[in-house]
């Protein structure tokens, strides 16, 4: 498999272990905690997608990610502008500084996840889990909508406190602004 073209190829629960990739291209090939991987291999660092990969300042623009097993994953500046991590388990994950405007977090679990100076502009976080999710330091949360989020209270609390261009802001697919989102989570 040296310098195998395996770019996209669902290797989760695979048996690697054997396998020689140097050379080959894992770039967001999915993997799980199950897949086996050659020893001394650095699967979190080839650009494949799953829990731990190191996938800082990577482009995943409009990428499908629904579903996946992510956690303590680093997107550090990456691109995710448009993607879709619906339903994806995302605990312990950094995305500190990346571009998620248009995302979606449908539904996804957030446990702990930092959002420091990324860009949330009309990100969809519609009943996702955000228990100890950190958005305090976010750049912008325009038309980001929060409905139905889970564990979110204190933070919920502190985004109210947002300038009214970022809690007004309309968005068109959910149909309400940030504020309504944040403040019917309230009760």
């Amino acid at each position: 498999m040296s310098q195998a073209k395996l770019c996209r190829v669902d290797l989760r629960g695979a048996d690697l272990s054997n396998a020689n990739l140097e050379g080959a291209d894992l770039r967001l090939a999915r993997f799980d905690w199950a897949t086996r991987w050659p020893r001394e291999f650095n699967h979190v660092s080839t650009g494949a997608v799953g829990p731990g990969a190191r996938l800082n300042g990577q482009f995943f623009n409009g990428a499908d990610l629904r579903g996946l097993d992510l956690r303590g994953a680093s997107f550090l500046g990456a691109y995710l502008s448009g993607a879709d991590l619906s339903g994806s388990v995302l605990n312990d994950v950094s995305f500190v500084g990346a571009d998620l405007r248009n995302a979606s977090f449908k539904g996804a679990c957030c446990k702990r996840a930092r959002f420091g100076t990324s860009q949330l502009d009309l990100a969809d976080f519609r009943g996702a889990d955000l228990e100890n999710a950190d958005f305090e330091t976010a750049d912008s949360i325009k038309g980001a909508d929060f409905s139905y989020c889970k564990n979110f209270e204190t933070m919920t609390t502190i985004l109210l406190t947002r300038p009214s261009d970022q809690l007004d802001h309309w968005n068109p697919i959910t149909r309400q602004t940030t504020r309504v989102s944040l403040q019917n989570l309230q009760g």
